[in-house]
């Protein structure tokens, strides 16, 4: 009799003290709710806090310090705690309007493809909620309008780039004079010829040393031509008596 009456009170003490954690819990969660529409954002995650101390698995408090996070741009830890408050619901309202969250969450870092489909997860849970219905509009336009950008930027830099090389090319001085110093070199008539028989001496080395001849040969020829020349002018003697006429007698 005596040990049940013992049992008895420890089981009230103990029930007792669960009542009380659990108003203590209950009393920081709506504390911090009030604090949150206050504006007191940071005061209320205080709140948010103590209560998952107290309950770490507790719904609510998951929930609003989720929003919390949300609202002091910290959008990494509000999308954590946001999924942790899905794995404790099994209403699909409620779990539509966190995947609601999570795709607002995704949006603000501009992660269109996972806010994309946060959304579409809201909608299958609650294909009625026009308000997710927009965000996943706009979050489609934004991807479309961030991917057009892009490729603007791209052609924009491969379009200075090609521009960059043409004016470097437009402004070396050095590749202008090259060019214009062999284009002189080949309209120069002399350097052709320079060259040219510059070439022709490289190339016949033999002929040159076959055209060098002796003194004594060089009079011969001069002798031969002289007298030749004798011979022709009697020709041409001799030919004046025979004039041809090439016009007409009138």
């Amino acid at each position: 009799m005596k040990n049940t009456l013992i049992n008895i009170i420890i089981f009230a003490i103990f029930s007792l003290m669960g009542i009380i954690y659990a108003q203590s819990t209950r009393s920081l969660i709506n504390d911090g709710v009030d604090l949150y529409h206050k504006g007191k954002i940071n005061d209320a995650e205080v709140n948010f806090k103590k209560g998952l101390t107290n309950e770490p698995k507790n719904l609510e408090a998951n929930f609003n310090i989720g929003d919390a996070f949300y609202k002091n741009k910290r959008y990494d830890e509000a999308i954590d705690a946001f999924q942790k408050s899905l794995l404790l619901s099994n209403v699909k309202k409620f779990k539509s309007k966190v995947y609601h969250n999570i795709g607002n969450s995704f949006l603000k870092q501009n992660k269109f493809d996972e806010s994309i489909e946060a959304y579409k997860n809201a909608l299958k849970l609650n294909p009625n909620d026009e308000q997710t219905k927009y965000n996943l509009s706009y979050a489609l336009q934004q991807k479309k309008d961030n991917k057009n950008n892009k490729n603007k930027d791209k052609d924009k830099k491969d379009k200075d780039k090609n521009n960059k090389d043409k004016n470097k090319d437009k402004n070396d001085p050095n590749k202008d004079q090259n060019k214009n110093d062999k284009d002189k070199n080949q309209d120069n008539p002399q350097n052709k010829d320079k060259n040219d028989t510059k070439n022709n001496q490289k190339q016949n080395p033999a002929q040159d040393k076959k055209n060098k001849i002796s003194k004594e040969q060089a009079k011969q020829i001069l002798n031969a031509l002289m007298n030749n020349e004798k011979d022709l002018q009697k020709k041409l003697r001799k030919m004046k008596a025979k004039v041809v006429k090439t016009e007409k007698d009138w």
